[in-house]
């Protein structure tokens, strides 16, 4: 038999054979011989799997008693106790007209009114990509996945824990874009320190925009900055019409937990609503700092402040896309420090699930979060119970899927090649049972019957290459093998990995009218006001 035929020989090894066999074979012909099908396996291909479609149930953790308590709760918050836009004459103005209470800065929502603003908001929307194949839909069964967000460090096993650069932003964005399990380029991936403060956003825009074709996150740290991401967004779609009421950004709005909206991030939720954007409306709670310590009490928290942030979104424009966030950790009582992967957090996470389907808006939450300062077994563990937790509960939009160290201060470059590797066992996961005829196999089973074996049944050898899920980075060889290879923990695996991706990185087409206009704008607006760093 020829060399590169798909059959399975025991004891040879299936690492060699692509996990996505069944794709793969759509999109080359049969035959062609041995040899070309090694040299098709070498061919630099970038693909991304779709967004992950639940074939799973989601795990709801609130009967319907618990609910009626929760949401109740939630009504009496805003209408007695209130949350605070500060700063914010304009919001406050919106909501006195909307029929609320307006004392000073604290809006008093009347029962049910928020609820009835948020009925606008749409259930599912699509966010567009430059590259049309990898537009993508957030709600309903799906899960879009997009890399971590916000660190103002860096690490890699070369150069230790050190700030960020604009490099280190680009690497991550490329490191992404190669991804076959992020769907999704990010944002701030991390905080290119060498960059002003008020003009980074910019070459983070432009980075996402170039260097990669995947759906991206516009900037939020100020209102000027989300109408420069708009902006830049109407040159990248100028040759499709520009952005008209298409989502082509999501962007995450932290609400300043307890029960605050500060001006700076409301007013890019403003600008962004405005323009049919969507935003991720996330209270930011550290349990017991930030939030009771209980579960209930956490839980009747984000769903007020969810409530009053996206009900806003809709009074600035009825029917822009609002995501309901949750990003809910612990806090150590003994250090202070943020703790992840716990139960109380799961909960939590599953609970807020059940509670924005109620609502009718996707759920954003979960993500490879940890408090270790290495990619070691602690965050490793940590990391597992969040995947697992977040595709268990619901979630539509997972922000920090990949990269997050030390309790997202640090991206790291080895942990993120970690969790996305991971990642693909999501995916696998999702699709639950397959009781397809082929899939119940009963010709193996009569085939083999009673104390045969299956390594060489016609059924193994039509299903080999797909029956199992195959970590890409994690070792599987024999202890001589892996000792004669180096004896490399899974750290020096992705160490590796990560070089490969990046010497192997190459950027996705993109017409050069549309890049000069690009590159243009950031040049004028970098001119246009001196650099600060504060």
């Amino acid at each position: 038999m020829a060399d590169g035929d798909d059959v399975f020989t025991p004891g040879s090894d299936p690492a060699a054979a692509p996990s996505d066999g069944g794709a793969r074979a759509g999109r080359r012909a049969r035959g062609g011989g041995g040899a070309a099908r090694r040299a098709e396996r070498t061919a630099r291909r970038v693909v991304t799997a779709p967004r992950i479609s639940r074939g799973i149930p989601d795990f709801d953790v609130l009967n319907a008693e618990a609910i009626e308590i929760i949401e109740a709760n939630a009504e009496t918050v805003l209408e007695e106790i209130g949350v605070g836009f500060i700063d914010n004459p304009a919001a406050l103005a919106r909501w006195r007209e909307a029929g609320a209470d307006v004392s000073g800065e604290r809006v008093r929502i009347p029962r049910g009114l928020a609820r009835k603003l948020c009925a606008t908001a749409p259930a599912t929307f699509d966010q567009i990509a430059r590259n049309p194949e990898r537009t993508v839909k957030i709600g309903g069964r799906d899960l879009v996945l997009a890399p971590v967000y916000g660190p103002p460090f860096v690490r890699d096993s070369d150069g230790g824990r050190r700030y960020a650069t604009i490099e280190d932003f680009r690497n991550f964005v490329k490191l992404t874009y190669s991804s076959k399990w992020l769907q999704h380029s990010g944002g701030t991936v991390c905080e290119p320190t060498d960059v002003a403060v008020n003009k980074r956003h910019l070459d983070m825009l432009l980075a996402h925009m170039t260097l990669s074709d995947k759906p991206f996150m516009g900037s939020v740290t100020e209102p000027s900055r989300a109408r420069d991401s708009v902006a830049m967004c109407e040159l990248l779609f100028a040759q499709d019409g520009g952005l008209g009421d298409r989502t082509a950004m999501t962007s995450l709005i932290n609400i300043n937990s307890p029960l605050n909206f500060d001006a700076t991030m409301m007013g890019a939720l403003e600008v962004y609503a405005a323009a049919n954007q969507a935003c991720i409306v996330s209270p930011f709670i550290v349990g017991g700092a930030m939030a009771p310590v209980s579960v209930a009490g956490t839980l009747t928290q984000v769903l007020a402040e969810v409530l009053a942030g996206i009900a806003y979104a809709q009074l600035v424009r009825p029917g822009s896309p609002q995501i309901f966030g949750a990003f809910v950790t612990s806090i150590d009582m003994n250090s202070g420090a943020p703790t992840f992967g716990t139960p109380e957090a799961s909960m939590i996470l599953w609970g807020a699930g059940q509670l924005a389907r109620r609502l009718g808006v996707p759920f954003r939450s979960g993500g490879g979060l940890c408090g270790s300062k290495l990619p070691d077994a602690q965050a490793a563990y940590e990391t597992a119970n969040t995947l697992n937790a977040a595709l268990l509960g619901g979630v539509n939009f997972m922000l920090h899927a990949a990269g997050w160290l030390e309790g997202g201060l640090v991206s790291s470059y080895e942990k993120f090649v970690m969790d996305d590797d991971q990642l693909g066992a999501l995916h696998q996961v999702a699709k639950g049972i397959d009781l397809s005829e082929e899939a119940q196999a009963m010709d193996a089973i009569r085939e083999v019957g009673p104390g045969g074996h299956y390594l060489g049944c016609q059924h193994t050898q039509r299903n080999f290459k797909t029956a199992f899920w195959r970590s890409d980075l994690l070792d599987y060889k024999p202890y001589e093998t892996w000792s004669e290879e180096g004896a490399r923990d899974t750290a020096r695996l992705a160490e590796a990995r990560v070089k490969k991706l990046l010497g192997e990185y190459e950027a996705p087409a993109l017409d050069e009218g549309v890049r000069e206009s690009l590159e243009d704008y950031v040049a004028r607006r970098k001119a246009s006001e001196p650099d600060s760093f504060t």
